[in-house]
């Protein structure tokens, strides 16, 4: 993780007077992204570079994210808290761009304390940005119903988690949400705020009980216990960008296909989760960006309903499913599975410029006597240079493949590239060579210990 620190000097403004320079870049922060649509090892490749990082941040999504980090034999799973916090010599900081839903925060460290020792001493290494706005369990209940509307209405739901993401994020867009700050300030007029937003709830979904006591009752002992960790979060990422040589590391949730905008809409998660949520999401501006990294899985998966090209409803894709164990860290659903698709990963890749890619759980593919990789679509007969918005489109895609020799050996036991089998080793050159992006990791099982870094 790269960092330059640049002196503040004066300069002459127009009107004879002086003004002190800004810094022209600061620490560089180093950015880990979902590539395909979630799912794709995040969380090993944060924690891999978090054993070097000094600050480490979430910028996006709520407790609907999920990684995983398997630290001497022993399972964490995050959903809120940056999975960087399990090195006891981080900072994690929740920027304002994340919904923060109180209850799950708490009960996930709790849970993830009850394992081992890498989480102790959390609340004084955690740091909450004071703009971050609060998922409440009502925005949770609201979420249901929406998905049941759905289901009642159209004949189908868009598959979301039930933690009142979207909810939360629509109060915020209609400027009736509350953050961070308003919880740990003045709550007396938190509590009026919270009940008359309460009850703008409570008229839309007739059918949703809230008790308005009990829950400022409940929210009033959660401002106590969190009023330490909640900052001034652009002064505190400002701070951390300009003073001593730090090094900073975001840690991205969900994933490009994904994203509100850029997603495969309306599939998507609530949330911007390609690399301009980094810069709203921290308050951070463009300059102070610097490697950003790619997270691939050797195949695809998704969850849910939606668009996807390469998946594969045969025994194919329940031989990926079963041998990736591929099920939703935060809502156990099977993921459907399918081979890698390069005109996604092309496409992410304009959206994040990635620097370098991390390829995640190609041991899974060990078994395979040979291996598909999509490289091109078609639309009525025709290839297309770019990836469909339209989900009808996209569904009607026709994916062109090229189909790459397996190589029958177990890879998990490899720790440098050159002890990979040689048609192992031609797939990740493909896909480096397809995209353009250089591969600088390689997953080949669960552990830390596990993943080749190339450079």
């Amino acid at each position: 993780m790269s960092s330059e620190t640049v002196a503040l000097g004066p300069t002459t403004m127009s009107n004879g007077g002086t003004a002190l320079r800004s810094p022209a870049v600061g620490n560089k922060v180093t950015v880990v992204l979902g590539a395909q649509w979630g799912d794709e090892g995040k969380g090993k490749v944060v924690d891999l570079i978090a054993q070097e990082a000094d600050i480490v941040c979430r910028c996006q999504g709520g407790n609907n994210a999920g990684h995983t980090v398997v630290v001497d034999s022993v399972e964490y799973d995050f959903h809120l808290l940056p999975s960087g916090i399990i090195n006891p010599e981080v900072t994690a900081f929740i920027g304002n761009g994340v919904v923060i839903h109180l209850p799950g925060l708490f009960e996930e460290a709790e849970k993830n304390c009850g394992k081992g020792q890498s989480l102790a001493g959390w609340e004084k290494r955690l740091v909450i940005s004071d703009r971050a706005h609060i998922v409440f369990d009502f925005h949770q209940a609201a979420d249901g119903i929406q998905e049941q509307q759905r289901q009642e209405q159209a004949g189908k739901n868009l598959g979301t988690t039930k933690k009142g993401i979207g909810p939360v994020y629509s109060s915020k867009a209609a400027r009736s949400g509350l953050r961070m700050c308003d919880l740990v300030s003045d709550f007396n007029e938190f509590s009026k705020r919270f009940t008359l937003l309460a009850n703008q709830y409570k008229s839309m979904y007739p059918s949703l009980e809230i008790n308005i006591e009990g829950e400022l009752e409940k929210l009033k002992s959660y401002a106590d216990r969190v009023k330490p960790m909640v900052k001034d979060g652009v002064y505190f990422i400002y701070e951390a960008l300009h003073g001593p040589p730090r090094r900073i590391l975001v840690e991205g949730a969900n994933a490009a296909l994904l994203d509100i905008d850029f997603g495969t809409y309306p599939f998507v998660t609530s949330s911007n989760c390609t690399v301009g949520g980094v810069c709203t999401g921290l308050g951070i501006p463009p300059q102070s960006i610097g490697e950003v990294y790619g997270v691939v899985k050797a195949y695809t998966t998704r969850v849910g309903i939606g668009a996807f090209p390469t998946e594969q409803n045969n025994e194919i894709g329940d031989l990926l499913q079963t041998r990736g164990h591929e099920f939703g860290v935060t809502t156990g659903r099977r993921r459907r599975c399918g081979w890698l698709d390069l005109v996604l990963l092309r496409y992410a890749h304009m959206i994040n410029g990635f620097t370098a890619l991390a390829l995640t759980k190609l041991d899974i593919l060990d078994v395979f006597p040979e291996i598909k990789v999509g490289v091109s679509y078609k639309i009525e007969g025709k290839t297309i240079p770019h990836f469909p918005a339209n989900q009808e489109v996209l569904n009607k895609a026709e994916v062109e493949y090229e189909t790459l020799p397996g190589w029958n050996k177990d890879t998990s036991n490899a720790r440098t590239f050159e002890e990979l089998p040689e048609n192992a080793k031609k797939y990740v050159q493909f896909i480096e060579e397809t995209l353009g992006v250089p591969i600088k990791w390689i997953g080949v099982g669960k552990s830390r210990e596990s993943m080749i870094q190339r450079f």
